[in-house]
């Protein structure tokens, strides 16, 4: 009697196993179709290389010129003033009116407001500059006045206050980024406002009462390092008044400077010396065409009658973000990623043509029927497209940002700075959305079977959307909700400066704004490709070869 031998599988070796050798063939074996076509592989190069090309092009002629009172003519850095930097690194503005005396150890500072006025540029008028007439009474919406801890009179240094402003309240400031708001509505001799600030160690508590007799704890901050003298006192500022109008192809800003103007009174301090008021203005910021700001002479910056002062003062303790508000020529690492668009634009013709070519020539008979698991090759031609964008999208992001950045600053561009991780987002970030627009152009292959229609739908929704808002082309509303709800919402990504509230800025997507949050608007474009993997799968499953 003959005994017929049984193969057994190794104890180890189960299913999942076989399923993962099985996938792994697959992979390899796509990953070969792919090298083995040199214009596939050609465009992936070409990819990278617009990408770098268009960033450094553009940060190369990104020069600015000026000249100062008549001298030589300069370019790039020479025309750079100084530019503070906040307690985190970042740029900041730091330019106000202040009324101080020293505060050794801990005590607090208390003041009444009972007015906040002030002046902008009429820019329906001519040219636009307060102190020659041509202004109108007004408030920007961050005018500011109030109490203010300060470590030094150095632009930059650490600060925690209480203020009124045009148009958001009472609120509690610290270092630049930090904003807490407090009481609604606007400030009057009606309707005055007490605000205190004390300190205790490096803690920095503020307060605010309607009366002066009841209080409320707006905040508490920590100021790391507070040394043990500092400068207390009130301050007024007020950041320029900008008029944007929307039109098509693009938008327009105008701005002129502007003033606020606050009262204070029932000033009182504990746990000091009693010394004497000193009027000082910090970065240029007294009365809009004073000495340091427009380059008129200007009032004192504040003036004193028995126990009320009256402070008057311009420019803005924020950071600085882009847009028309910025005062400076600002750059951020995203821009020199400009060129990403057309590399794209290649990544996506491509990984369409990976799935479509196969359509049109024949070849997927060959592929399922050597690989009957439809899914197991779809998934394997995303994952080589999806891998070989992510890494040709890195490689140009990193080179695109260490060669552009720095020809940017040189040329007199002043780089809004960021944290390492942010930087480490925008540059994974942008190599991530290449590799889902990819990925998103193959399953569009696969449903389509046409490379040439697949390439054309997934620029329409992947880009265009991007286009029509950042072009103004489309109402800044209908841009908005474009850039929520479809791929292009991916593109947040690349965003690197916040969306601080206590900063005026504009949604537009060329300011580096979007309307949605980094990783929320990469999760919009993730949806998009998993039900374009999810249709497409169905598709092939359903339909022959």
């Amino acid at each position: 009697m003959t005994t017929q031998a049984i193969s057994v599988p190794r104890p180890e070796a189960g299913l999942g196993d076989v399923s993962r050798s099985r996938f792994g063939a697959v992979l390899r074996a796509e990953w070969t179709k792919f090298r083995s076509v040199r214009g596939w592989v050609i465009g992936m190069i070409l990819a990278a290389l617009l990408t770098i090309f268009i960033g450094v092009f553009a940060a190369a002629n990104a020069s600015i010129g000026c000249a100062f009172n008549g001298g030589p003519q300069k370019t790039g850095k020479a025309c750079v003033p100084y530019v503070p930097h906040g307690p985190g690194g970042e740029v900041v503005t730091d330019s106000f009116s202040f009324v101080r005396q020293p505060l050794t150890g801990n005590g607090s500072i208390t003041a009444r407001v009972t007015a906040l006025t002030g002046e902008h540029a009429n820019l329906s008028a001519g040219p636009a500059q307060v102190g020659n007439g041509n202004t109108v009474p007004g408030l920007t919406a961050w005018a500011k006045a109030g109490i203010i801890i300060k470590q030094s009179t150095h632009q930059g240094s650490a600060y925690a206050a209480m203020m009124v402003t045009g148009s958001h309240g009472v609120r509690m400031q610290d270092n630049y980024t930090g904003d807490i708001a407090g009481m609604p509505g606007s400030v009057s001799a009606a309707r005055p406002r007490w605000l205190r600030l004390t300190r205790s160690g490096d803690t920095i508590t503020g307060y605010e009462s309607a009366d002066g007799t009841h209080w409320t704890q707006v905040g508490a901050v920590q100021l790391a390092g507070l040394p043990s003298t500092v400068q207390v006192g009130m301050f007024a500022t007020s950041p320029n008044y900008i008029v944007t109008q929307n039109s098509f192809g693009g938008d327009s800003s105008n701005s002129g400077p502007a003033q606020a103007t606050g009262v204070f009174d029932h000033v009182g301090l504990t746990g000091a010396t009693p010394g004497t008021w000193a009027g000082t203005t910090i970065g240029g910021g007294g009365p809009a065409g004073g000495p340091g700001t427009f380059g008129g002479r200007g009032s004192a910056p504040y003036s004193r009658n028995g126990g009320t002062f009256t402070v008057t003062g311009s420019g803005d303790i924020a950071p600085v973000t882009t847009g028309p508000g910025a005062g400076l020529p600002t750059v951020t690492i995203e821009q020199s990623l400009a060129g990403a668009f057309l590399g794209l634009i290649a990544m996506v013709t491509v990984a369409a043509m990976f799935f479509g070519t196969e359509y049109r020539r024949g070849l997927i008979r060959t592929t399922l029927a050597a690989t009957p698991r439809r899914g197991a090759v779809l998934a394997a031609k995303a994952v080589v497209i999806g891998a070989a964008a992510f890494v040709t999208g890195l490689v140009a992001a990193v080179v695109s940002i260490a060669v552009g950045v720095p020809k940017e600053e040189n040329q007199g561009q002043v780089l809004l700075t960021v944290p390492v991780l942010t930087e480490v987002r925008v540059i994974v970030g942008t190599a991530a959305v290449l590799a889902l627009a990819a990925v998103f152009a193959v399953a569009l292959g696969a449903i389509l079977r046409r490379s040439a229609a697949a390439i054309t739908i997934a620029v329409v929704i992947v880009i265009v959307p991007f286009l029509l808002s950042a072009a103004r082309i489309v109402p800044a509303g209908v841009g908005a909700w474009l850039l929520r709800l479809t791929p292009a919402a991916g593109l947040a990504i690349e965003q690197s400066i916040p969306r601080y509230p206590q900063v005026t800025t504009v949604t537009a997507p060329v300011q580096g704004y979007y309307p949605l949050s980094p990783y929320a608007g990469l999760a919009v474009l993730c949806l998009w490709v998993v039900a374009a993997l999810a249709l497409a799968l169905v598709m092939l499953r359903r339909r022959d070869a």
